[in-house]
C-alpha cells in the first residue's frame, strides 16, 4: 500500500494557477486538495492545468451562504453539492468529494436528511463523498458518531481529528471506542496537529508539541493498520496546516504563504517517510 498526499489551495489563492500547480509537482505531491466555489476562476481552466501537470484532485466544500434555517440550508447544500461532483466531467473529475455538512445544533432527524442528501449526490454522479469531521459542522465531537454512523452505515468520513482534540479539550484517552468507529469508517485525512486547546499548533517540529503530534500519529497509524488489513492499495492524506488565523506567525523573516507551506511540507515529509518508506 502507498499513501499519496495532496496539497491544499487553501491559504494560496493569491498564487497563479500554473505557479501554484509547478510548485506542487515539484515538491512530490500527487495533486491537490481544492474548494472551486472559493476563488473566482473558471474551473476549466483549472482542470487543463491539473492535466498538464498530471495532478489530481479532491474538493472539499461547506455551503458558502449564512444559515437561515434548515430548510434553506438543506436546499443551498443540494444545489451547491451537485454542482461540484460534475466538476471536469468527462475530462479529470475529482477522486472524491470532502463535504462540510450540517451545523453543530442539528438534531438526528436533520443529520439524517443531510446525508441522504449528499448519498443521493453521489449515487448519480458516481463521485464519493465524504463527511469531514469539523467543528461547526454535524461531525463536531467524537461521541456523537456513533449513533449517527449506526443510522446510516454506507457514510464515510475524512478525518481531521485536531477538531475533536480541540473540542474535547482531551485526546481522547476516554472516547477510544469512538476514535475506533471514525478509524473504520475514515476514507481521507485532513493532517493538521491539533491540541486540547486549538485545532493547530504553532510548529509541530516543537518539542512542546510532543504530546500533540504523538497523539495524531497514533491515531494515523491505527488508520494506515486498518486501511493494509482490508488491502487497500492506495490511501489519500492532505497535510492541511492553514492560513491565518489558523495559523501562528512565528518568523517574521519569511511571508505568512511561506511558513504554512513549510509546515505541510515538513508534515507530509514526516509521514512520507513513516508510511512509505
Amino acid at each position: 500500500m502507498r499513501v499519496e498526499f495532496f496539497c491544499p489551495r487553501w491559504g494560496s489563492e493569491d498564487i497563479e494557477w500554473d505557479l501554484f500547480l509547478s510548485q506542487v509537482k515539484e515538491a512530490g505531491y500527487s495533486g491537490i486538495e481544492w474548494f472551486p466555489n472559493g476563488e473566482n476562476v473558471d474551473p476549466a481552466v483549472v482542470i487543463q492545468l491539473l492535466d498538464k501537470y498530471n495532478l489530481k484532485y479532491a474538493i472539499v466544500m461547506t455551503v458558502i451562504e449564512k444559515f437561515s434555517g434548515f430548510r434553506q440550508y438543506l436546499k443551498d447544500l443540494k444545489i451547491q453539492l451537485s454542482a461540484l461532483a460534475e466538476t471536469g466531467k468527462g475530462i479529470l473529475s475529482p477522486l472524491f468529494i470532502s463535504a462540510q455538512v450540517g451545523r453543530e445544533f442539528f438534531n438526528f432527524e436533520e443529520i439524517d436528511l443531510c446525508l441522504e442528501c449528499c448519498r443521493q449526490i453521489s449515487s448519480n454522479s458516481g463521485i464519493p463523498i465524504y463527511q469531514e469531521t469539523h467543528r461547526n459542522k454535524w461531525p463536531y465531537a467524537v461521541h456523537i458518531l456513533p449513533r449517527v454512523l449506526k443510522r446510516n452505515a454506507d457514510i464515510l468520513l475524512t478525518l481531521d481529528i485536531s477538531h475533536w482534540f480541540c473540542v474535547s479539550e482531551s485526546y481522547l484517552e476516554d472516547q477510544q471506542e469512538a476514535v475506533d468507529v471514525a478509524i473504520n469508517r475514515s476514507r481521507h485525512v485532513h493532517a493538521r496537529i491539533g491540541h486540547t486547546q486549538g485545532s493547530q499548533v504553532a510548529d509541530p517540529a516543537l518539542p512542546e508539541y510532543h504530546e500533540a503530534l504523538s497523539a495524531h500519529l497514533k491515531v494515523w497509524d491505527r488508520w494506515i493498520s486498518s486501511r493494509k488489513k482490508e488491502n487497500v492499495e492506495v490511501c489519500t492524506i492532505t497535510p492541511e496546516f492553514g492560513p491565518p488565523p489558523y495559523l501562528t506567525i512565528l518568523n517574521n523573516t519569511i511571508n505568512v504563504h511561506q511558513q504554512q507551506w513549510k509546515l505541510n511540507f515538513w508534515m507530509k515529509d514526516l509521514l512520507q517517510n513513516r508510511y512509505n518508506s
